[in-house]
C-alpha cells in the first residue's frame, strides 16, 4: 500500500515522498536536509526523484541527494535542468518499478515554460508543483494567462476525488483573495473556517481535492458570472471575455495583501 509523507522545507515549501514503507520516490526535493531526514527516520530507501519545473526551491536538493544514492530523475523535457536523466512531455509514463508506480505526465505551462504535473490515477493523488495550489495558482514568471487557464483546466477534469499534492503552504493568503473575489460563496467561507483550524492546530492544509478546488478557487472558477461581475465592479475588466477575467484576476492577486 502505497503512502504520501509530508515533508515540510524551507518556509512554506512541502517537499512529498511517496513510499511503501521501504522505497520511497521525492516530489520536488528543493532541500536535500529534509528529505534524507525523513528517509532515515522512516527507514526508506530513496528509489527516485521527481521534478516539476526548474525554480531552485524545488531542485536544490538534487545533487546531494544524488551523492547519497544515484537513483532516476525525472523531468519537463522542455526545461533545462541538468540532474535529469527521464525527460518527460504530455502523454509520457514515469513508471517506478520499486513502487509499483506509474504516474501520466501533464504539460500544464503558465507558472513556467515547461512546467509538468504527475498523475497517480490508480491512487488518484495529482502532483502539480506550483501550477495549481490550495485555493489559487501560480504566478506567471514566464508563461502566458491563456497557458495558464489552459493547464488549469487540465487537472480541473481529474476526477473529484483526486488529492491536490501542491508545493506550497499557501492556502490561508489564497483563501482572504478568494473572499474578496467571492464572498457570496458559502462553500468557501465554510473552507476558510475548517483550514484556519488546521493551520492554529499547526496542520498543513494540503492535500485538498479537485472538487474542493472547484467550488472554492476563484482561478477554476473565472468564467463563473459572479466573478466577472465582481471584476468589472472593481474595475478591473470592461469585457466578460474569460482570458481577459482570469489575467485580470491573476493580476489582481500579484498585488493583494
Amino acid at each position: 500500500m502505497l503512502s504520501v509523507l509530508t515533508v515540510p522545507a524551507f518556509d512554506d515549501n512541502y517537499l512529498w515522498l511517496i513510499h511503501d514503507g521501504t522505497h520511497a520516490a521525492v516530489v520536488d526535493p528543493g532541500d536535500a536536509t529534509p528529505i534524507l531526514a525523513a528517509l532515515e527516520a522512516h527507514a526508506l530507501s530513496l528509489v527516485a526523484i521527481l521534478l516539476t519545473h526548474h525554480h531552485a526551491d524545488h531542485i536544490g536538493g538534487v545533487p546531494r541527494l544524488l551523492q547519497h544514492r544515484r537513483v532516476p530523475v525525472f523531468g519537463p523535457a522542455h526545461e533545462n535542468i541538468a540532474a535529469v536523466d527521464h525527460l518527460l512531455v504530455e502523454g509520457d509514463i514515469a513508471t517506478i518499478p520499486e513502487l509499483g508506480l506509474s504516474l501520466s505526465v501533464l504539460d500544464v505551462p503558465g507558472h513556467t515554460r515547461g512546467h509538468i504535473a504527475y498523475v497517480a490515477a490508480e491512487q488518484q493523488w495529482l502532483f502539480c508543483g506550483d501550477t495549481l495550489f490550495a485555493g489559487g495558482c501560480g504566478r506567471l514568471f514566464e508563461g502566458t494567462p491563456a497557458q495558464m487557464s489552459a493547464s488549469l483546466a487540465k487537472l480541473a477534469a481529474l476526477p473529484d476525488t483526486t488529492q491536490v499534492y501542491c508545493a506550497h503552504e499557501y492556502t490561508m493568503a489564497n483563501l482572504r483573495f478568494a473572499r474578496a473575489v467571492d464572498p457570496e460563496n458559502v462553500t468557501l467561507v465554510e473552507r476558510i473556517e475548517r483550514e484556519q483550524a488546521k493551520r492554529t492546530r499547526g496542520e498543513p492544509t494540503v492535500p485538498s481535492t479537485i472538487k474542493l478546488e472547484k467550488s472554492t478557487n476563484p482561478f477554476l472558477r473565472y468564467r463563473e458570472p459572479a466573478i466577472i461581475d465582481r471584476l468589472i465592479a472593481e474595475n478591473r475588466i470592461d469585457t466578460r471575455e474569460p482570458i481577459a477575467a482570469f489575467a485580470a484576476l491573476r493580476e489582481w492577486k500579484n498585488g493583494y495583501r
